[in-house]
């Protein structure tokens, strides 16, 4: 990995302006610049804002409001991703054994998100936990000798890691019926089926998050949001800044410039063409492929009411990462909900509100062949979006009947959610390779990084942000921040697995502070934890 330049910031006071002599347009400075007004630019933003309290910004968003695109709940499914029940987490490999190690590194990205919420509502920049996140079983649910058999055999396997301890294992049909009666109530008796069960799970709203950092940001005199504003042209000058041409699409598209020392680009799937349009090398290595996804949603509040988790199942052959099936509580905006799916779409769009032009503007001569290959190599991927688009709503009510057998087609709506992006990387052997998860693409010097990826995306916005924070400003991360770092995320630079004792404080003080259901103990000792400071866990 290549070590980036540390970046000498200057901490004016406030956002200053001035003009340029070449075009005659207002031009502003600032020391951070945020495209994008979702999940990961909030979170970016209220990061520097406690590290760097001097340091101006600026967020411009496309949209008339901030969190309206993927960060939103009713575009994402609102999993805190802790890999708890996601089984794509927990590959079956070809010889027959179950790797666990993306799941074990989800969730200890899981607990950084943790850790830096309950920091925030501590400080007040979060309301009310209840605001936007819930205590919500976390399950496994599969049928089938072989599934049962493979789900057996992963939680024998995860309850070998301390982060997973408070996982359950069942065959039982009368306590599966106690842990969720829609998935048992007119399923064949005669069908073997198995769960896992963890209690430790979560319900996010992302959207509610999103917008609840970006008021308290806008609070500090340094930082301002611009909405309706629309990124045109990136341009970087002989001092290693950028400069940003911006349209005013409220004010008839009129252009303005933002110079920056740092640029971050977090705007969803609209980051590579932003990406690309900066001209760095790092950015040629990298093609999109969009995949957009749609949902059943109830509201029915008689049925609604008998569900209360988030009950996950085995992804069809070649269906990517993202397109698991499962049966979800919901809730999003004071509203309970159901929510099943997704079902796959496809559009050439990067974004819910993007142009169909997208796919065709991001394709270049740089990464054609990436992508190319990447389509003949996952045959099975382009399989699996032909049959998603070529279903029928009795097609996605049938599947929505395999996990809840007495479903009423008019208890149930469809509703399209957000789009992803899947990233293509350039690679030597293959010439193309999908990536799964978030890519963080930054310049050589440091100047400008930008986000990548879906799943598990918002979930792990606090850890990813904290990849990029090192990435970029390296020196400052291993100096004059770290004590604010380890105030923000308590267990900051500690491996959870594998220190029993310190996963239990972690989550004692996250669940305490976001009044979430607390662990049980497995140490005699740590019965004492819920009597201490809990602010001092980690020291």
């Amino acid at each position: 990995m290549r070590k980036a330049k540390r970046i000498r910031l200057a901490a004016p006071a406030s956002v200053s302006s001035f003009f340029s002599s070449a075009s005659n347009q207002p031009q502003q400075t600032v020391d951070v610049l945020l495209i994008g007004g979702g999940i990961m630019s909030a979170t970016m933003g209220t990061y520097l804002q406690e590290l760097a309290p001097n340091w101006s910004m600026m967020m411009v968003e496309r949209l008339d409001a901030v969190a309206k695109e993927s960060s939103n709940g009713w575009n994402n499914a609102g999993t805190g991703h802790a890999a708890l029940m996601e089984l794509n987490y927990t590959p079956q490999l070809p010889d027959g054994s179950i790797s666990i190690d993306k799941a074990v590194h989800v969730n200890e990205a899981f607990q950084i998100s943790r850790q830096f919420w309950a920091h925030q509502v501590e400080k007040k920049v979060l309301g009310r936990p209840d605001s936007f996140i819930h205590t919500v079983d976390h399950m496994s649910f599969v049928w089938g000798d072989e599934n049962v058999a493979y789900l057996r055999k992963r939680h024998q396997l995860l309850q070998q890691n301390t982060l997973f301890q408070n996982m359950e294992y069942t065959e039982d049909k009368s306590l599966l019926q106690q842990w969720a009666p829609l998935l048992m109530e007119g399923r064949d008796p005669q069908q073997k089926v198995a769960a896992t069960r963890s209690e430790m799970g979560t319900d996010v709203d992302f959207g509610e998050i999103n917008r609840q950092l970006v008021n308290s940001l806008q609070t500090h005199q340094n930082f301002s949001l611009r909405l309706q504003s629309e990124v045109h042209k990136l341009q970087q000058n002989p001092d290693n800044s950028w400069t940003v041409t911006i349209a005013d699409l409220a004010n008839g598209k009129r252009e303005y410039k933002v110079r920056a020392k740092f640029v971050f680009i977090g705007a969803g799937g609209a980051a590579l063409p932003l990406l690309q349009a900066s001209g760095i090398p790092e950015a040629s290595q990298y093609g999109g492929f969009p995949v957009g996804g749609q949902f059943l949603i109830c509201d029915n509040p008689e049925v609604v009411k008998h569900h209360k988790a988030k009950a996950y199942g085995k992804a069809e052959v070649g269906a990517p990462p993202m397109s698991v099936p499962h049966l979800d509580t919901r809730y999003i905006d004071g509203k309970d909900v159901l929510l099943f799916g997704p079902f796959a779409t496809f559009s050439t769009k990067f974004l819910k509100n993007g142009s169909f032009l997208d796919l065709i503007r991001s394709t270049t001569r740089k990464n054609l062949l990436p992508m190319t290959r990447v389509g003949l190599d996952n045959f099975d991927l382009v399989k699996y979006l032909m049959s998603q688009v070529m279903q029928s709503d009795n097609d996605r009510f049938n599947a929505l009947k395999k996990y809840y057998p007495n479903a009423k087609k008019s208890d149930w709506k469809l509703w399209t959610a957000g789009q992803r992006v899947q990233v293509i990387k350039k690679e030597k052997s293959k010439g193309g390779a999908l990536q799964f998860g978030t890519e963080v693409v930054a310049a050589q010097d440091g100047t400008i990084a930008a986000l990548l990826g879906a799943s598990p995306g918002a979930s792990t916005a606090a850890p990813i942000i904290l990849n990029v924070l090192e990435k970029v400003f390296p020196d400052k991360v291993s100096g004059e921040w770290r004590d604010k770092l380890r105030h923000i995320i308590p267990f900051y630079g500690k491996q959870l697995n594998g220190d029993l004792a310190a996963t239990e404080r972690e989550l004692l003080y996250t669940s305490e502070v976001l009044q979430l259901h607390k662990p049980e103990l497995h140490q005699a000792e740590n019965m004492l934890l819920e009597q201490t400071d809990l602010q001092h866990l980690a020291s």
